[in-house]
C-alpha cells in the first residue's frame, strides 16, 4: 500500500512504525494480531486487517502506536471527575491524572463538584481556594509527564455554568490581558515561544450546560444568560472556554475525553476509539461491512487494553463504551458534488452506521458472554490518522487546500508544507481551480450552516462529536463585538442536538498547529521536514 502523500508516509515513519524499514501492511497485522486473536473469527480477521491496509478503518493512534509492542495502552484518553469536596480528593485526582497521563493518554476532569474561592472550610477555618488552582495544578503534571519525552498531553478541564468560579474560569486563558514584561504579554510570549508556560496552556476548557440553561434561555432569552453570553464572547475572542451540552437523559454526562468527543457521567471511565473512512468506501455495502468488523475491533480493545489502575478496569467492564467514529466525511461530500451539508444519501450512510455499529457489537458480545456496551458512537478529530489516510479528517470540512502542519518530535519541533489530499484529487483529477473547492475558511462566514452539519451528524451519534469551528480572528468583518448577540442567537438556538462546541478564531493561539499557505508555495516546498529555528514565531518559519 501506498501513502497518499509524503506528510502521511513521514508520520508514519516518524510516530508509528516499530522499526525502521516497517511497512504499512505490517502494521495492520500487527494490530489486528494483538488485539483480536482471542476474540475474532479467522474470516472477520481478514475482513479487519484489508480494511485497514486500504485505510478504509483506522483504530485510534494509541492502537497504531502500541501494535507489536509490549505494553497495550490501547486507549487515547481516560475521563476523571472531582467525587468529593475533600482535601483528600484533590490528593486522588492528581494521583489519578499521573497515572492516566504517563500511560501517553490524554485527561479530562470536571471539577464542579469542588466549593467556590472563598467559600467557608468549617474544619480548618479560613476560606476555599476554588477550583482552579487545582486545574493548575494538573496542567503542570501535563507539562512534565511526556510519555517518550515527546508526546504531549492532552488535558480537558470543565466547570458547571452556575459554579462559582464560572465566571473566572472565562478569563483564565485570557492571556492577552496579562502582562509579562511592561508592553509585552503571555499572548506575545506564546507566539515567540510555544513552550513558554501560560495558565493553564496544556488544558482546553469548557462550561458544563444543563437543563437549567436551556429554561433560562425559555424564560429569558440567550441573550439575558449573562456566563452564556461571556462564554460566547470570550470562545469568539480567544478560542475558550468551549461549550458542553448535557440535557435530559444525559445531563449527568458531564465528563469528556481530552478532544471532548466521549461522554460519561462516571470517574475512571475510558474512551476507546477508531474511525471508519467513509471516503474509502466505494459503496454502502461496503461501508457496511467495514462498520461492522471495526465495531468488533473495538470490542476486542475492552478486553485486552492494559489500564493504568484498578478502578478504570471495573469502570470499563461496567460501561464498555467504544468509540467508533468517521472521517473522510468532507471528502465523500466533494466526492458526489455536494456542498457541506448533511444531504439525503449521507442520512441514508448515516443510518447505517448507527443501527449496524450497534447489532455487531452486541452480537459478539453476546457471543463473548460479555456485557453489551452501553455507548457505540462518538467522532473523534482524526488529525494525525487522517493524515495517514490522505482524508479529510472527521467531520470537519477541508481546513484549507494547502498549510504548514507543525508537530512536535523528541528533538524539537518540525513542520511541513501540505496539499490537502482531497483537494490535490479534485484539482488533479477533475480540473478544479484550488480556489474553488470549499474549506474552513469559506464555512468561518456561515457559521449556522457549520454549526447545523454537525447538528445533523450528532443526531446519530450516541456521545459527542469533537469539531472545532474556525472562525475569522476576533475584530475582522466577520468576528467582532457587534456579532456577539447574533452567534448567541445561533448556539442556542442548535444547542439541544449538540454535545459540545468549540471555535477557533484565526491566530488566537501561538505555535496553533495548521497555519494557510498558499496552494502554489506548497507544491514547491512539500516533501520535505524542516526544523525550527528561535526565530519561528507562531508556527510560521523562514527556510
Amino acid at each position: 500500500m501506498q501513502f497518499k502523500n509524503t506528510f502521511g508516509e513521514n508520520i508514519f515513519k516518524n510516530k508509528y512504525a516499530l522499526f525502521p524499514g516497517q511497512t504499512w501492511e505490517e502494521k495492520a497485522h500487527d494490530i489486528v494480531e494483538d488485539v483480536t486473536s482471542l476474540a475474532l473469527h479467522k474470516d472477520e480477521q481478514d475482513s479487519l486487517y484489508h480494511a485497514i491496509c486500504k485505510m478504509q478503518f483506522l483504530p485510534g493512534g494509541r492502537y497504531i502506536y502500541y501494535a507489536g509492542r509490549q505494553a497495550r495502552f490501547w486507549n487515547n484518553c481516560y475521563l476523571l471527575k472531582g467525587e468529593e469536596d475533600t482535601r483528600e480528593e484533590w490528593g486522588e485526582l492528581l494521583n489519578r491524572s499521573t497515572k492516566c497521563l504517563m500511560t501517553g493518554g490524554g485527561i479530562g476532569i470536571d471539577y464542579s463538584v469542588f466549593r467556590a474561592k472563598g467559600a467557608p472550610l468549617r474544619r480548618t477555618g479560613g476560606e476555599a481556594s476554588g477550583p482552579i488552582p487545582l486545574m493548575y495544578a494538573v496542567n503542570e503534571i501535563g507539562r512534565t509527564v511526556k510519555q517518550g519525552g515527546s508526546r504531549r498531553s492532552a488535558i480537558y478541564g470543565s466547570l458547571n455554568w452556575q459554579h462559582g468560579d464560572a465566571a473566572a474560569l472565562l478569563q483564565a486563558k485570557d492571556w492577552h490581558s496579562i502582562e509579562v514584561v511592561p508592553g509585552a504579554t503571555l499572548a506575545d510570549a506564546k507566539r515567540l515561544n510555544f513552550d513558554f508556560p501560560a495558565p493553564l496552556d496544556m488544558t482546553n476548557i469548557s462550561l458544563n450546560y444543563d437543563d437549567a440553561f436551556l429554561e433560562e434561555v425559555r424564560q429569558r432569552g440567550s441573550s439575558s444568560v449573562e456566563v452564556f453570553i461571556r462564554n460566547i464572547r470570550q470562545a469568539m475572542e480567544t478560542g475558550e472556554p468551549g461549550f458542553s451540552f448535557n440535557f435530559g437523559d444525559k445531563q449527568d454526562e458531564t465528563l469528556r475525553n481530552a478532544c471532548t468527543e466521549v461522554t460519561s457521567a462516571d470517574d475512571s471511565d475510558v474512551c476507546n476509539l477508531g474511525s471508519v473512512n467513509m471516503a474509502a468506501c466505494d459503496s454502502l455495502e461496503q461501508f457496511k461491512r467495514v462498520v461492522d468488523v471495526a465495531s468488533k475491533f473495538l470490542v476486542c480493545g475492552t478486553i485486552g487494553a492494559q489500564l493504568p489502575y484498578e478502578k478504570v478496569y471495573a469502570v470499563r467492564e461496567k460501561n464498555r463504551r467504544l468509540g467508533l467514529g468517521l472521517m473522510g466525511v468532507h471528502e465523500w461530500l466533494l466526492q458526489r458534488g455536494y456542498r457541506y451539508e448533511c444531504v439525503d444519501e449521507l442520512k441514508q450512510w448515516l443510518e447505517v452506521y448507527r443501527t449496524v455499529s450497534e447489532d455487531a457489537a452486541n452480537s459478539l458480545c453476546d457471543s463473548l458472554g460479555i456485557s453489551r456496551p452501553i455507548a457505540y458512537r462518538a467522532i473523534a478529530p482524526t488529525g494525525t490518522i487522517g493524515i495517514l489516510a490522505g482524508t479529510s479528517t472527521g467531520l470537519e470540512p477541508i481546513f484549507e487546500t494547502a498549510y504548514q502542519r507543525r508537530y512536535l518530535k523528541s528533538n524539537g519541533w518540525h513542520y511541513e508544507y501540505v496539499i490537502d489530499n482531497t483537494a490535490r484529487m479534485m484539482v488533479d483529477q477533475y480540473g478544479l481551480d484550488p480556489e474553488s473547492i470549499e474549506t474552513a475558511s469559506d464555512l468561518a462566514k456561515d457559521i449556522e450552516r457549520r454549526i447545523k452539519f454537525q447538528a445533523d451528524v450528532q443526531d446519530y451519534v450516541d456521545m459527542s462529536i469533537s469539531s472545532t469551528i474556525n472562525i475569522p480572528s476576533w475584530g475582522s468583518d466577520n468576528n467582532n463585538e457587534s456579532l456577539v448577540e447574533s452567534y448567541a442567537t445561533i448556539v442556542a438556538k442548535y444547542a439541544p442536538r449538540l454535545r459540545g462546541l468549540t471555535f477557533y478564531p484565526d491566530g488566537s493561539r501561538g505555535g496553533q498547529p495548521l497555519t494557510k499557505v498558499g496552494y502554489k508555495e506548497a507544491l514547491q516546498m512539500e516533501g520535505v521536514v524542516y526544523a525550527e529555528t528561535d526565530s519561528c514565531i507562531g508556527g510560521v518559519c523562514g527556510i
